[in-house]
């Protein structure tokens, strides 16, 4: 498996197929460790000395030496190098990505639904529903839920965070409604303590009360079309440029279609002209639309990468509408 390619393999989900498209179907309430083999997590993260061959001024090779600051991250079940890193490097295992859910699960009325890897093991995730939900004008249901995720890259700190997923098309989109809020960031030179997690992360959903105070807002704020191109040229192009000189058209009149009546959800009563609806707009593009390498590098992005920036602008340029 190339390692920026996602197989069914890679993840595994409950309920209807999700939005990538890949992963096993499993029935529902199944136990961590059936989670574990079907989301392509039964492995462990190994590590081993850094090895290299040092040459002489005449190119011929001397002994092979190590690099005593550095080590090799591997797969266990097929020794494959995911990545070099410092010897102070914190590893979150697969199980531990699992395991941070089992509490949650059997007591806390959580949900698991979807888990895999990215990257051929670089990146781990697991995304369960909190049973936290709203319903918007038009039947317009948005689930909370909570996502954690981690590497063995240093691409991504452990972060464990409320994330949104709107019934009707899947889009996703974080929880952001300030600094700190719903968000927990645990960067890989510290233990990974899973209760400390939950206590600072704090699940009496607060985050989750005022982000929907805030999309509701959005929900009941009318906008024209000249706002709208506005919000679209601040979010996916540059404001110091006219709108016929932007050198992303083409994004921006796709997702002005998707907001205008292409979009999934997008001619439900809170959608339809409103603020609301142009963030859904920049979430299905970002998540089916954009352009991307495979299903794999679009979950990435949207969740990790440049997409998920952008949905985060189009959130802050809704609330800015909105306020």
């Amino acid at each position: 498996m190339a390692h920026d390619l996602a197989t069914a393999n890679d993840m595994a989900y409950v309920g209807e197929t999700p939005w990538h498209g890949l992963g096993n179907q499993l029935p529902k309430n199944q136990p961590i460790e059936v989670w574990q083999k079907s989301a392509g997590m039964d492995f462990e993260i190994k590590q081993t000395d850094v090895l290299f061959n040092a040459a002489n001024g005449d190119g011929n090779l001397l002994n092979l030496r190590s690099n005593p600051d550095a080590t090799v991250l591997y797969r266990s079940d097929n020794n494959e190098a995911l990545s070099v890193v410092s010897k102070r490097y914190k590893v979150v295992q697969p199980k531990d990505v699992l395991g941070f859910y089992r509490d949650l699960v059997s007591v806390g009325g959580f949900e698991l639904e979807t888990a895999g890897v990215l990257k051929g093991g670089k990146k781990l995730w697991a995304l369960a529903k909190t049973g936290q939900e709203t319903i918007l004008a038009g039947g317009d249901k948005v689930n909370a839920y909570l996502l954690l995720a981690t590497s063995c890259d240093g691409s991504l700190a452990t972060t464990a965070q409320f994330t949104s997923v709107r019934v009707v098309c899947n889009n996703t989109l974080q929880c952001a409604v300030g600094e700190r809020k719903g968000a927990v960031r645990v960067p890989h030179s510290t233990l990974f303590d899973p209760a400390a997690v939950k206590q600072e992360l704090g699940l009496g959903m607060s985050a989750w009360d005022l982000f929907m105070t805030n999309i509701k807002a959005m929900s009941n704020r009318p906008v024209n079309k000249f706002e709208a191109m506005s919000y679209l040229v601040n979010v996916l192009g540059d404001p110091a440029l006219p709108l016929n000189g932007q050198p992303n058209q083409k994004a921006i009149q796709t997702v002005y279609g998707l907001y205008s009546g292409e979009g999934r959800g997008s001619k439900l009563k809170s959608a339809a002209g409103t603020a609301w609806g142009l963030v859904n707009g920049v979430t299905e593009f970002v998540d089916v639309h954009r352009r991307a390498r495979s299903q794999d590098n679009r979950l990435d992005s949207a969740w990790f990468g440049q997409g998920a920036q952008i949905k985060q602008r189009a959130y802050e340029e809704a609330m800015a509408l909105a306020a």
